[in-house]
C-alpha cells in the first residue's frame, strides 16, 4: 500500500547551514548521555546528521541500518535492505540516529532490531514519538520535512 504524504501544503524546508546547526543542538543534548559503543545510522535521511553527531560526540565507529518506506513523497511498506549487525546485540550503547521519526514504521523497525539502542531524531512528529527517546524539534503530523539532500540540484528550491 503506497500513501502519498505531503497534501496539506504544509512544508518545512530546512537549509544545509540549519540541519549542521540542528544536528550541533541534537549532540548537544546527547553529550551527557554517553559514554556509547558507536553509532548507527538510518539511512539514507540519518546519515547526514549522523556525521554531524558524530564529529560532535567523537564518535568513530559508525554503522547503518538501511531501510527505506518513502520514496519522495510517496509512503509504502518498510524495506530492510541492510539489517543492524548481529554484533550489535541487542544495541546497547548504541546511538540511533534519524532524520526524521515520521509515521512510526521506520522507527519500529529500528526499534525492532536494536530495541535498547538510544534513537534520536532531529525532528519526530506524533506517530513516532514512542520510539524516540530525544529529539531536537516535535512538529505536527502533517508537517513535511524538506530536507537539502532530498531535493533535486537541477530544480529551483521550493
Amino acid at each position: 500500500m503506497t500513501v502519498v504524504v505531503r497534501t496539506s501544503g504544509r512544508i518545512h524546508a530546512s537549509s544545509w547551514h540549519e540541519t549542521h546547526r540542528e544536528a550541533t543542538d541534537l549532540a548537544d543534548r546527547l553529550k551527557g548521555l554517553g559514554p556509547w559503543n558507536g553509532m548507527v545510522a538510518i539511512t539514507r535521511g540519518g546519515l547526514v546528521p549522523a556525521a554531524v553527531v558524530a564529529r560532535v560526540l567523537g564518535i568513530r565507529l559508525i554503522d547503518t541500518i538501511c531501510l527505506a518506506s518513502y520514496e519522495r513523497e510517496v509512503r509504502g511498506p518498510v524495506q530492510i535492505i541492510k539489517p543492524a549487525p548481529e554484533s550489535m546485540g541487542k544495541g546497547e550503547g548504541w546511538l540511533l540516529i534519524d532524520d526524521v521519526a515520521d509515521s512510526g514504521a521506520t522507527a519500529e523497525e529500528a526499534r525492532r532490531q536494536l530495541p535498547k539502542a538510544h534513537y534520536a531524531a532531529l525532528y519526530v512528529k506524533p506517530a513516532a514519538r514512542p520510539y524516540v527517546d530525544t529529539f531536537l524539534r516535535e512538529v505536527d503530523q502533517d508537517v513535511w520535512i524538506d530536507f537539502p539532500w532530498d531535493r533535486d540540484p537541477h530544480l529551483p528550491d521550493r
